[in-house]
């Protein structure tokens, strides 16, 4: 029996076949067997190479050739500067209330000192121990209040500086250049706008607070110390050396270690989304095993990227135990030889440990939430990127004085030097409807981005009534000139949200008309909600046909005076796309119209048809002049109608 399906056993082993460097080098794997010193000996190297490996990142993703960057620091200091100074008034009320909770717990060893001291001397010591017990009472109630609302200001002061952030994070994203967003992976800006808003979030709401109550409780348990005695509060010079020589050392490295992690991140997620996208064709082709292994080495790759940083906080971990333990030894034997000499009372020893023990609290949560700091900075790092990304055009203050969209020398280019349109010339007329046909890949779509203002071409221009596209405000660019592609996307709304996007004052009527020119309004109509109907993420599922007839009507209501139509009926099947064509020719009469499509029936009904052939429009004219010049398009027409 004859075999009439040839599986795509190419295609697949293309995937499979294709060399590349492994994420993780050999150099990183350790060593199965090996005696401990050689252990400690090969962790250095790997840590070494991790260390390279986090600087290497950092650097390129700074200027990425593709893709989205990330901010320099002092556009994060900018940041944040604008953040807090606008609220100044929240900032004093926060730190005056931690700082009051931290005199009233200061006040604790002090009184128990003072007791001890009493206890020592001769005489009645009932009536001085009950006021003493009655003020530590008075000094715990009076702490617990502070801390309370202390802690309340700090989340107040958190949950507004998140807000506004989020909120600078959305008109980000919402300003960036469309051409830029398409050349980013959609794992790198999901991550982005999710964990890295997360971490952020995290950093803002508890690591800022934290950070603040701990140095201020710090700086004045050390006050106290001195105060108490400064013979005793020697042993901190030890714990202040320590502490900066790790510290510093931690901060150097940190930040390029978790924006290396951050990009890791990214390269899962974007894995992840292809294959999850990619389902169907991942199963026709047999390429699970493949998708899998690069899932792997994805997240191996982020393995290596925390271990650099987990190892990062090991080392400061170990500086800040040795910096804690140490000074309570060396206050002890410098309390002894001060008692003994007599410098220093036994209620002075008492508070001086009290106080070398609370002190190690606070540093110990100011140093662990700079841990949560540098991820939090790291994330705002990458979050600012998003608006170091220049912008392609730059506003100007003419309007356009008429219709007409002209186009000139367009030449336009997705990488340096591999230009994908060359030197095009058309003028598009008033009420015109123009198909633009050819093969695939050979800069149909491209051109129609141009003509629509999405991109700015290389060279050349494209002008609409006198005035360049691209210097044009978007607002004012969609009212006159819009783009509907085979890609489409429905908002978390009703049916009504989602159509009058683009005009936000249109009545029920109009989104009805806009419906029905569509041929939707019969489904909707069908719904038990109608226009109220919630659709998008966990709401209503659209068809894909559904969800491309919404698109076209939010069009509609948009209402330009040129449309650029990408392939936009093709999730339609063919006689639906057909009598939609034929029902939206009263709403296109009078608009100048740019159809691209494969399906020639669209082109036959056109004014004017060009054919782009490797990026130049080989042919111009009408269905029977191209038939009759028996060129390119004779050629598809005659493949199409066979």
């Amino acid at each position: 029996m004859t075999q009439l399906i040839t599986p795509l056993e190419g295609s697949a082993e293309t995937w499979r076949e294709q060399l590349h460097e492994p994420r993780v080098p050999p150099e990183l794997i350790p060593p199965a067997r090996a005696k401990p010193f050689e252990r400690l000996r090969h962790w250095q190297a790997r840590h070494r190479l991790r260390e390279q490996r986090a600087r290497d990142v950092f650097e390129a993703s700074r200027r990425p050739e593709r893709g989205l960057p990330v901010a320099e620091n002092r556009q994060v200091t900018r940041f944040l500067v604008d953040l807090f100074k606008h609220r100044r008034t929240m900032i004093v009320i926060m730190l005056v209330l931690n700082g009051l909770a931290a005199v009233a717990g200061l006040l604790v060893p002090r009184i128990l000192g003072s007791l001890i001291d009493a206890a020592s001397a001769t005489g009645t010591l009932a009536a001085t121990l009950n006021g003493l017990a009655l003020a530590v009472a008075g000094v715990v109630v009076m702490q617990a209040a502070m801390t309370f609302l202390a802690r309340a200001s700090a989340t107040v002061f958190g949950q507004d500086v998140l807000a506004s952030a989020r909120e600078y994070v959305v008109r980000t994203v919402l300003q960036l250049p469309l051409g830029r967003v398409e050349g980013a992976s959609s794992g790198d800006l999901v991550t982005r706008v999710t964990r890295d808003v997360g971490s952020m979030s995290n950093s803002v709401r508890q690591g800022v607070p934290e950070a603040v109550i701990a140095s201020i409780t710090a700086l004045l348990t050390i006050i106290a110390m001195l105060l108490n005695s400064v013979w005793l509060s020697l042993p901190l010079i030890f714990t202040g050396v320590l502490l900066i020589i790790f510290v510093r050392r931690y901060l150097r490295r940190a930040p390029k270690g978790y924006i290396t992690e951050g990009g890791t991140y990214s390269d899962i997620n974007t894995t992840l989304t292809e294959t999850v996208e990619g389902a169907r064709t991942v199963e026709a082709l047999g390429l699970q095993g493949t998708r899998n292994r690069t899932s792997d080495e994805d997240m191996a790759a982020s393995g290596q990227a925390e271990r650099y940083t987990m190892a990062l906080r090991n080392l400061l971990f170990v500086g800040m135990d040795t910096g804690y333990q140490v000074p309570l030894v060396l206050t002890l034997l410098l309390g002894g030889v001060g008692y003994v000499n007599g410098w220093v009372t036994l209620g002075q020893i008492t508070a001086a440990v009290l106080y070398i023990q609370q002190v190690t609290d606070p540093l110990s949560r100011l140093i662990r939430n700079l841990d949560r700091l540098q991820v939090g900075i790291a994330s705002t790092t990458r979050l600012l990127g998003i608006a170091a990304v220049p912008q392609d055009r730059e506003p100007g203050e003419e309007r356009p004085t008429g219709t007409q969209i002209q186009g000139k020398d367009l030449r336009f280019a997705y990488r340096p030097d591999h230009d994908v349109l060359h030197g095009v010339d058309l003028e598009l007329e008033p009420g015109e409807r123009l198909a633009i046909v050819g093969p695939s890949g050979s800069g149909k779509s491209t051109l129609g981005r141009l003509l629509s203002g999405i991109n700015r071409p290389r060279t050349g221009t494209v002008n609409v009534g006198g005035v360049e596209l691209t210097s044009l405000p978007l607002p004012v660019l969609r009212t006159e000139v819009a783009l509907v592609t085979q890609e489409h996307h429905v908002f978390v709304g009703t049916i009504r949200d989602n159509i009058v996007l683009a005009r936000e004052d249109s009545s029920d009527e109009v989104v009805i008309q806009a419906l029905r020119t569509v041929d939707a309004w019969e489904w909707v109509e069908r719904l038990p909600e109608g226009l109220d109907t919630m659709i998008g993420s966990g709401r209503m599922n659209l068809t894909p046909a559904q969800a491309q007839q919404i698109a076209l009507a939010r069009l509609v209501v948009a209402d330009p005076h040129t449309l650029v139509l990408d392939e936009a009926t093709s999730l339609i099947d063919p006689r639906t796309a057909r009598h939609l064509e034929g029902s939206m020719a009263a709403l296109l009469h009078g608009r100048a119209v740019v159809a691209i499509a494969h399906r020639l029936h669209t082109a036959h009904d056109a004014d004017r048809i060009a054919v782009v052939i490797d990026g130049k429009i080989a042919e111009l004219g009408s269905h029977d002049q191209l038939v009759a010049a028996d060129g390119e398009y004779a050629s598809l027409w005659r493949a199409w109608t066979s």
